[in-house]
């Protein structure tokens, strides 16, 4: 077997780096990653990975050439062309912008709950600002009710990029919200969930602290 030819920072708390190992695991090309786990917060950066990416963040790629790939849509879909199977991307027409647009949507729920969590676990409590905590949690309740109620049935066609994040998203408030018990409220997403669960790129790459 050849020497991987990409590295990829990563750490097991972070739902942006499961997509992409969840991509690897589907399109078959973990063989080619060598991982890199990478500690970091935002107040306490990775030295080594500021070289690779001045802007601090992972999950992030480096070739073999050494160009680094920053940002995990933009890794996404670079491995998408990687690999000779169907994409998990669409390449062109209305079904890719679709399918990156529900992506988005999912990473935007991501990003709500990544500024709870700072806020709660790296701010001092006497310093949290409850209408900003408030405002975030509103964020993933109307996007959990969009997913719900207009894109169960897309979601459960295929497990594509769409599919890939949405799982990564409910995955990380189970890991980080336990108490919101999302599921008493949201049963159709809350069963396409415990199927897309079963998959092994899911089972293997469940957050952990």
């Amino acid at each position: 077997m050849s020497a991987p030819a990409m590295t990829l920072y990563t750490n097991p708390a972070s739902p942006f780096a499961r997509k992409v190992l969840i991509l690897l695991r589907e399109t078959g090309q973990l063989d080619k990653v060598d991982l890199k786990p990478t500690t970091l917060t935002p107040v306490s950066p990775s030295a080594e990975l500021n070289l690779d990416n001045p802007a601090g963040k992972i999950p992030a790629l480096l070739l073999l050439d050494g160009n680094v790939i920053h940002d995990s849509r933009v890794i996404l879909d670079y491995l998408d062309h990687q690999h000779d199977d169907t994409p998990l991307i669409p390449r062109d027409g209305p079904a890719r912008w679709r399918r990156l647009t529900l992506a988005s949507l999912a990473d935007a729920l991501l990003d709500a709950a990544l500024l709870i969590r700072y806020e709660t676990a790296l701010r001092p409590a006497e310093l949290h600002w409850a209408p900003w905590l408030d405002s975030q949690q509103r964020k993933i309740e109307r996007t959990l009710t969009y997913f719900e109620q207009e894109a169960i049935t897309e979601l459960s066609a295929n497990f594509d990029i769409a599919a890939i994040s949405v799982a990564a998203a409910l995955g990380y408030l189970d890991f980080r919200q336990p108490d919101l018990n999302w599921r008493n409220s949201y049963p159709r997403l809350a069963n396409w969930y415990f199927e897309v669960s079963k998959r092994p790129s899911m089972q293997a790459t469940q957050p952990s602290a």
